[in-house]
């Protein structure tokens, strides 16, 4: 195997059940104020339906699916070496994983409903997640090669297909608070699943020393990328809490139409009247 001698023993969950843990909450998290985003995109049309579903994208491709990726490389391990990210490759997978997730929302935001639409947009999230999450791993520098067993790989990409689509469906369908969250545990379940299934794909072999290793270590831009997701999912949660509900955005254009409707009734009106007083 030219200059590999063995496989190495990785750790997945070097921190014990913090790392899954904390990824698993980050996750249900950024599930839950995008399917709280989504709720308010339907009951919108043109741009403003647009918008809400870009902030929906962001909640769930930033905080629900990259920040759990990173939350939870930070417990991966190799014995004995230090793990270096490459910044720039590691902001990269932060841009596909929020442009995927746009793309699958705006096919069924914009598709006049159906399963096509949600199946075609299930598809785009799921396979652009675990390309996220192949680019994002990618970024780490290891002494060592990396190979990865397809099998498992191709696993994990079917996994994110099904956390996709299963996403889509629940923001065609799902109203309330409360059936946000439980929908939103369930979607966490489904994006950690499959961060450790693509995890436990990879395998790393031993090389000669000397590698020339760079990049940046985990700590070194954990906290202002904490600060960052912090603030981010802060202005997120205040824009959902200042803004109405579905119901009351419906309630609201119902309002609208029927004050037009008698605005434009009354207009006829006093338009037939005036013709009488002509005649």
């Amino acid at each position: 195997m030219g200059d590999e001698v063995s496989q190495v023993q990785v750790y997945n969950f070097s921190h014990g059940i913090l790392n899954p843990g904390l990824g698993y909450i980050v996750s249900c998290l950024g599930a839950f104020l995008g399917l709280r985003c989504l709720t308010r995109a339907r009951a919108y049309t043109g741009w403003t339906r647009a918008t809400w579903l870009l902030i929906a994208s962001v909640a769930i491709g930033a905080t629900g699916i990259w920040l759990m990726h990173f939350v939870a490389m930070v417990g991966f391990a190799v014995p004995g070496q230090q793990i270096l990210y490459n910044v720039p490759i590691t902001l990269i997978s932060l841009l596909v994983a929020v442009i995927v997730v746009a793309m699958g929302l705006f096919i069924v935001g914009y598709g006049g409903g159906g399963l096509r639409p949600v199946l075609a947009g299930g598809v785009i999230i799921g396979v652009g997640v675990a390309i996220m999450h192949y680019v994002g791993m990618s970024a780490m520098n290891i002494q060592g090669t990396v190979r990865y067993n397809m099998a498992m790989v191709v696993l994990s990409v079917l996994i994110a297909i099904v956390a996709g689509t299963a996403a889509l469906l629940a923001g065609l369908h799902v109203r309330g608070v409360w059936p946000s969250l439980g929908v939103s545990l369930i979607m966490g379940v489904a994006v950690t699943g499959m961060h450790y299934t693509g995890m436990a794909a990879m395998h790393v072999y031993s090389a000669r020393s000397g590698m020339i290793m760079s990049g940046e270590s985990a700590a070194s831009f954990l906290f202002p990328l904490l600060l960052g997701a912090s603030v981010l999912t802060f202005f997120i949660s205040l824009i959902i809490a200042m803004s109405p509900n579905e119901d009351e955005i419906r309630a609201d254009a119902n309002l609208s139409e029927r004050i037009g409707s008698t605005a434009e009734a009354r207009g006829a009106e006093g338009y037939g009247d005036l013709e009488l007083r002509l005649d």
